[in-house]
């Protein structure tokens, strides 16, 4: 897990020095800047795999590469050539293999990244599937720079671009979409009762994801995310079934859910859990670090990036990655509105919709709010087999109604290995769970008239703020940034039925 700039093909070594410079939290254990022929390229380490000899920029027979990620079946795909290597590292693996086998090796990588890989003629970029993993460019004149966040390309002029998810580009020939689920756009309409095997199929396909995400070297440590929500709870239980001892984190306000029922199911599996008790106090304070590393004013995002961050400052003081329960209700359908959804067609195009989406809401949160601690957050659900195999279920399973609540079909498949309060917990947005969204509005609405938000609404061409509240958090994103990011490169959550803001 890394933060990379680069500069193609030019050598401005000052813009990628301070570039890196701001992105250095993703990055702890080594940095280095490489000036050659091909440009100039920075990268920020945090050592996970092959903790020794993985540093970059890496390179070999005259090109170059820079990567932030995890390619979890790095080891297996290294039969695809009889070359030596010279690394244990899934940055060594990408460029061999896309040395022998060019742009399309992509198809075959199971993780999540984002990397450059350049010689004196080229520059290829790539993403991985569902954009886990970050990755913005900027066009200036004749130069392109890339960079693992958007505060690191501020102030280089130009427009900051979000690279797109499951993408490649190289120079020579643009952009591929290597990776596309539309085809989940047509549901499987199916109506029979599931089966014992279908149930089997998703409980199997997740825990392999979690397995994967489980490879760590020797003397790293790693946990799970416990909020005490279904989708943690589970993640937990399969991790557990590897590990033993396993640590695992819960943060909240005093009294709230997610406190309570995480040390439920923490004392069911025998976890080492650990807590962190946070008040308006400390929402107050922490908000303008949350807003300069998250990288938006989004209100739905910054309510749950909140308690993101203080599970991510606690983590980060016992292990070196965590796994996240990220995902399962863009996968399922887990969102209360969605209850309202009764036309198959309808609801499986809202999940299409959801996980497409994620790579500049959800994701984005996770991956700025554990990265600004130095931590690795690793999302099983959201792995490519358990993404298909959960689209390929029939959508008339995830419906909602009187007698099947949200989530019914994972509820069933994990039954057995978790607390009945746990399997019958109604959904809540982790910021309810954790006890920071009302702290957060309530503030909002008492600093801030409805005139002054009439006149402070419109705050671009094209993007208009929501609330007082979103208000209140733009107002710090432009002390920070000021005009080196501008408002519509942020992503934004959608707005649903009564301006319920339904993406956290």
């Amino acid at each position: 897990m890394c933060g990379f700039i680069g500069s193609f093909p030019s050598k401005d070594k000052n813009s990628v020095s301070k570039g890196l410079f701001k992105i250095l939290h993703r990055g702890p254990d080594d940095n280095n800047i490489i000036e050659s022929e091909m440009g100039v390229y920075g990268h920020c380490r945090l050592a996970i795999i092959d903790v020794d000899s993985g540093i970059q920029p890496m390179e070999y027979k005259d090109h170059l590469i820079v990567f932030n990620g995890e390619i979890y079946n790095h080891q297996n795909l290294r039969s695809l050539t009889d070359e030596e290597f010279s690394t244990d590292s899934d940055t060594e693996t990408i460029l061999r293999l896309y040395l022998k086998y060019g742009p399309e090796i992509v198809n075959k990588f199971n993780g999540m990244f984002s990397f450059a890989i350049i010689n004196k003629n080229s520059l290829f970029l790539a993403r991985d599937p569902i954009g886990i993993k970050p990755l913005y460019y900027i066009i200036n004149e004749d130069t392109i720079y890339f960079a693992s966040e958007i505060k690191a390309l501020s102030g280089l002029g130009g427009r900051i671009i979000e690279f797109p998810s499951g993408t490649y580009w190289h120079s020579n020939f643009g952009f591929k979409k290597y990776y596309d689920f539309s085809n989940s756009l047509i549901p499987n309409l199916k109506t029979d009762p599931f089966l014992e095997e279908d149930l089997i199929k998703i409980k199997d396909s997740l825990k392999k994801a979690v397995n994967l995400r489980l490879i760590v070297d020797e003397n790293v440590p790693l946990g799970v995310a416990l909020s005490g929500g279904l989708d943690s709870s589970i993640i937990t239980a399969l991790a557990r079934e590897q590990k033993d001892p396993l640590d695992t984190f819960a943060v909240g306000t005093l009294g709230c859910k997610d406190l309570e029922l995480s040390l439920i199911v923490s004392e069911y599996l025998d976890t080492n859990h650990h807590t962190y008790l946070y008040d308006a106090e400390d929402i107050l304070k922490a908000l303008p670090t949350v807003i300069k590393h998250l990288e938006s004013f989004d209100a739905a995002l910054i309510r749950s990036a909140v308690p993101n961050y203080f599970l991510a400052k606690l983590a980060s003081k016992y292990v070196k990655v965590i796994l996240t329960g990220e995902g399962a209700d863009e996968l399922f359908g887990g969102y209360k509105y969605m209850s309202e959804i009764s036309n198959p067609y309808e609801f499986q195009s809202e999940l299409y919709n959801l996980i497409s989406n994620l790579h500049n809401t959800n994701l984005q949160r996770t991956d700025r709010m554990t990265m600004a601690f130095s931590l690795e957050a690793r999302v099983p659900f959201l792995d490519k087999n358990v993404i298909e195999t959960s689209l390929g279920i029939p959508v008339t399973w995830k419906l909602h109604h009187k007698k099947r609540v949200e989530k019914y079909i994972l509820r069933e498949a994990f039954k057995d290995m978790l607390p009945y309060e746990i399997i019958h917990r109604p959904k809540e947005k982790f910021s309810h769970g954790a006890g920071s969204k009302d702290l957060m509005a309530n503030h909002a609405e008492n600093q801030i008239s409805n005139k002054e938000f009439d006149k402070e609404k419109n705050i671009g061409k094209n993007t208009i703020l929501r609330s007082k509240e979103e208000l209140l958090y733009y107002r710090i994103f432009n002390d920070i940034f000021g005009d080196s990011i501008n408002p519509e490169t942020v992503g934004r959550t959608r707005s649903i039925l009564k301006d319920e803001l339904i993406k956290i």
